[in-house]
């Protein structure tokens, strides 16, 4: 029997995308699966329409937080509620390719990998493409301090192999934290390279770039990663010296 998938998924104000999001997971060709909604006090329609979904699928759970609390305290409420062996990652206004999990499972199962994750494509407004985002082969916790190069909405890490990990609570930068947490249990973290998941670049996100994260960046090095005040400042700089080169 295929084990179960737990997907984590955060919502907060997500009625325009979230349909799409939970059609995307209804639609794999791999079908054992969990999805964990937790709702972070959302004020538009989203309840509503999780709670449609809820009652004409099991596997569709919804969580909701008693006060504002951020994007890592939904995520790990959906983590400590999750009961398959492989934890994945979704955003409430992303989507996933209809053969991800077949695909990616398949891929750990066979190699034994504990944190596997994929290339991704990034698309705003209904389906207008921007650009394919490829992932290396593969990352150790010394790569990932030059970069994050891990898509949130590729990620899926076994927790027979490394037990249920949370995402430190932290306003931003919550997901890439996790991704060095787990890498200081294992050697690497492995790709899959096919584009099998949709970002959604949001028109209030696009001049959000590397210096509006560039703070929350050296706050994981320091506060996260318990790095001095110096050694968070210099990674911080390279972090930023490597993201110039690589665009310019």
């Amino acid at each position: 029997m295929k084990e179960l998938v737990s997907i984590i998924t955060p919502s907060y104000n997500s009625d325009k995308f979230i349909s799409e999001t939970i059609n995307s997971v209804i639609n794999q060709t791999y079908t054992n699966w969990e999805l964990l909604i937790t709702d972070d006090c959302s004020t538009d329609g989203t309840i509503e329409i999780v709670e449609s979904y809820v009652k004409n699928d099991h596997r569709i759970h919804l969580f909701k937080l008693e006060k504002n609390s951020g994007a890592a305290i939904a995520r790990n409420n959906s983590i400590n509620n999750s009961k398959g062996r492989y934890i994945a990652f979704i955003d409430s206004d992303d989507l996933w390719l209809i053969n991800k999990l077949e695909l990616q499972i398949e891929f750990m199962r066979k190699s034994g990998y504990a944190l596997t994750y994929t290339s991704y494509e990034k698309f705003k407004n209904r389906d207008t493409f921007i650009s394919n985002i490829y992932s290396l082969n593969k990352l150790s916790y010394k790569d990932m301090l030059r970069n994050n190069y891990i898509g949130c909405l590729t990620v899926i890490y076994d927790s027979k192999i490394l037990g249920k990990i949370l995402m430190p609570n932290i306003r931003r930068r919550q997901d890439y934290a996790l991704w060095l947490k787990i890498l200081k249990q294992i050697d690497y973290a492995y790709s899959l390279d096919m584009v099998l998941s949709k970002y959604r670049v949001l028109e209030t996100s696009l001049s959000k770039g590397v210096f509006a994260n560039l703070r929350y960046t050296f706050y994981l090095f320091r506060d996260v990663e318990k790095f001095s005040f110096v050694k968070a400042f210099f990674v911080t700089i390279k972090y930023l010296i490597f993201y110039l080169k690589k665009n310019k």
